[in-house]
Parts: structure tokens; sequence; C-alpha cells
């Protein structure tokens, strides 16, 4: 019987967060080894030097540190909601690089150095984008939740976090309903569980 695969992961992090609800939702199993980011262990560079979460190390040795590779991975084995049925990678890239270039430049603006209003009143275009893509429909895709909702949901959270009164005001109605509904299924409830920290004994 082959080793489940690993997964090196850090709770609080979006791209680690999607990568875990689509292992959960494609119900393989896997060995979960919760890290912190300022003390990364050894085995989890050895596998992938640059040192970002999550990564996802099958039986064969084979190294996944994408997290969109890990979704598809884990979807490819099984796909029980049919995700990839409508996998929008176009949007889904989009919202990686536009939307998080403003996310991050809003959310730690000392870091960046630059103007987080700015920064905000941009990300909150992309948002109303979304918002028409809802326009008679639960989910990004139809009325059930898919690939596109599962990769782009946690940087919208981060997103709404930073200023959550400004973003109960000025966030598009629909948009809020479906993040609403994405944080209280009972998938985000089991890719959110706190676990201990993994040590490299644990072996």
């Amino acid at each position: 019987m082959h080793a489940p695969p690993i997964l090196y992961s850090f709770r609080r992090c979006p791209y680690a967060m999607r990568g875990r609800m689509a292992l959960i939702a494609s119900g393989v199993a896997y060995e979960h080894r919760e890290i912190l980011l300022r003390d990364k262990p050894a085995a989890m560079l050895a596998a992938s030097p640059k040192g970002t979460v999550p990564v996802l190390v099958l039986a064969n040795g084979q190294v996944i540190d994408e997290s969109i590779d890990i979704m598809r991975w884990a979807l490819d084995q099984n796909d029980p909601e049919g995700w990839m049925t409508a996998a929008e990678p176009c949007l889904v890239a989009d919202y990686d690089g536009a939307f998080k270039y403003h996310l991050d430049r809003y959310k730690y603006a000392v870091r960046y150095g630059e103007d987080p209003l700015m920064h905000r009143a941009a990300g909150l275009t992309m948002l109303c984008r979304l918002d028409a893509q809802l326009a008679g429909r639960d989910y990004l895709s139809g009325s059930a939740r898919g690939f596109g909702d599962i990769a782009i949901f946690p940087f919208v959270r981060q997103f709404a976090g930073v200023d959550p009164a400004w973003f109960e005001a000025q966030a598009p109605q629909k948009l809020q309903g479906w993040l609403e509904r994405l944080i209280s299924s009972d998938l985000f409830e089991r890719a959110m569980i706190r676990r201990t920290l993994w040590t490299a004994d644990e072996t």
C-alpha cells in the first residue's frame, strides 16, 4: 500500500487554504504537516527550496509546490463535485495576478511604501467584476461552487479582513453573500481546523 502524500501547510496562508480545500473535497487521504513560516522544517525545504506553502510530496517523490497545481492534482484523482468542469483558468490567473498585487499593497502598505487607498479602490473594482459574474447565480460558474470559487475566495476573504466595516459598507452585496457562503461552508471549516505544529521527530 502506498504511503499517503505529505502536505506542508500553514493554516492562515490563502494559497494553502485552497490547496487543503481541494484535497479535502477530493477525498484523497494525505498526511498534514502544519508548519510556521518563520521556522520552516528542513524536510520541507529539502523538498521545495523556495520555502513557500503549500508543498505536496507524493509517494513517488514528486513534489508539487504551487497551490493551483495541488488543486488540479487532487481533483484529477477524484472530483466528486465536478469542479474541473468549469475551472475558469483565465479568471483565476487574473485574480492570482492583478488582484493579489493590489491586495498586498492594500494590506501591507507600509512594507511596499504605497498608497493603500489607491490599491483598495483598484481591488474593489475587480471585486465588482466578480459581483457582475454572480448575477443570477450563487457561485462564479453557476448554482454550485467550483474551482474558480475556491481558488479566488481566500484572497477576497483576506481583502475583506483588512477593514471589515469598510468592506461591509462598500463591497457589492452579492459578492458579500458569495463570500459568506464559502466561509460558512463545512468544507472551509474542515480546512481551517487548528492543528499542532509538526516536528521532524514525528516521522
